[in-house]
């Protein structure tokens, strides 16, 4: 996928991960606090894209680009399975959306666990954000933007211009939400089903510019919704709706821990460590990782791959107030790129690391 997209658009992003709280249940109503913040993050995934190289391939999948699904209508769903297929670069270079959406869920699950609130509302605004993308009929094929089939430009068009003036006609009064059985399934199935809406958005391009060829004007902007929004409108709520499903499903996974009543999340509170960019970046065979505590901490310092899997735990305790540094010599490790994660109490952050044999 060559060029920039971002699902819905911010408008778009919001009002789902907004509408998300009109399907909590009753044992949800704690979660009732999280909306505001939902809204507020919804684009974060997106604004991400500017500075990690890594995150753009998990805002989409060109399903249709293996072969599998055309033939069958479905493709390997693990992690493990489809790169055993298809190959780590065929992966990547087709988008990563559903494995992102797994992961971000497992982050939320393991941030539920360890009552680690600001963390988890966070993962799960970027939660509601890879769901939306899997809701957005452009952002799982290869043609994304009508390229192949005479519509260019039709992404933009559909997902930002048309939302962005008919939002206002998005109402959505919520549904029952239930536990999840299996995740990994529901993701793709969702994906599977939305797949079938490709062909309605390019439909409704030909339609609207036979109404009126400029692409820019209100006649062809209108003829696009009045052709697409029997579709599109239920695609806004369902995301909404498996957004609150996925949120609740791991909150109870996790035991249905409860937020204390006087929690407020706090954007960019000060953080109690500082985790310095490794040295030497990229290297071969060793590394110097350095990091401080402001106060008497608990951390664990961990490397992660690309698909989330731990490779290695560094350190872990409780650690005094002062300067440390870690000399780490992998073994065994395949080039590429990595993450070392520093967690201490509600914060964490993460560097990139390059290794490079």
């Amino acid at each position: 996928m060559s060029v920039l997209l971002i699902s819905w658009g911010s408008t778009g992003h919001y009002k789902i991960n907004t509408a998300s709280g009109l399907s909590f249940n009753s044992e949800m109503a704690q979660f009732n606090s999280w909306i505001s913040t939902l809204a507020d993050y919804a684009s974060e995934a997106d604004h991400r894209k500017a500075w990690d190289p890594t995150e753009g391939p998990k805002h989409y999948i060109d399903i249709d680009n293996y072969p599998e699904f055309i033939s069958n209508g479905f493709i390997a769903q693990t992690w493990d399975s489809v790169i055993l297929v298809h190959g780590a670069a065929f992966v990547y270079d087709n988008g990563i959306l559903p494995w992102a959406t797994m992961i971000t869920f497992d982050s939320l699950e393991s941030c539920f666990e360890r009552r680690d609130w600001d963390k988890a509302v966070l993962f799960a605004a970027d939660l509601g954000h890879y769901v939306a993308d899997g809701h957005m009929p452009m952002h799982i094929t290869r043609n994304y933007n009508g390229q192949f089939s005479g519509n260019t430009g039709i992404h933009s068009r559909y997902e930002s211009t048309m939302i962005n003036a008919y939002i206002s006609q998005f109402n959505y009064e919520g549904a029952e939400t239930n536990e999840i059985e299996d995740v990994n399934q529901y993701i793709f199935d969702y994906l599977y089903s939305n797949y079938a809406f490709v062909d309605s958005v390019l439909a409704a391009d030909d339609y609207a510019k036979g109404i009126n060829s400029n692409t820019s004007s209100s006649e062809y902007k209108q003829a696009l919704w009045e052709k697409s929004n029997g579709f599109t409108i239920p695609l806004f709520s369902n995301a909404s709706h498996a957004l609150s499903e996925l949120i609740y499903t791991a909150w109870i996974r996790a035991g249905s821990p409860l937020i204390s009543p006087d929690y407020v999340f706090v954007p960019g509170a000060e953080s109690n460590f500082t985790l310095k960019q490794n040295v030497p970046n990229p290297f071969s065979n060793s590394t110097q990782i350095q990091y401080s505590l402001t106060v008497k901490s608990e951390v664990i310092i961990q490397v992660f791959n690309l698909s989330g899997q731990t490779v290695a735990t560094l350190d872990k305790g409780q650690k005094e107030k002062g300067d440390y540094t870690i000399d780490w010599k992998p073994e065994n490790l395949r080039s590429g790129i990595y993450y070392v994660m520093l967690k201490s109490d509600r914060f964490a952050d993460f560097k990139k690391m390059v290794v490079v044999n």
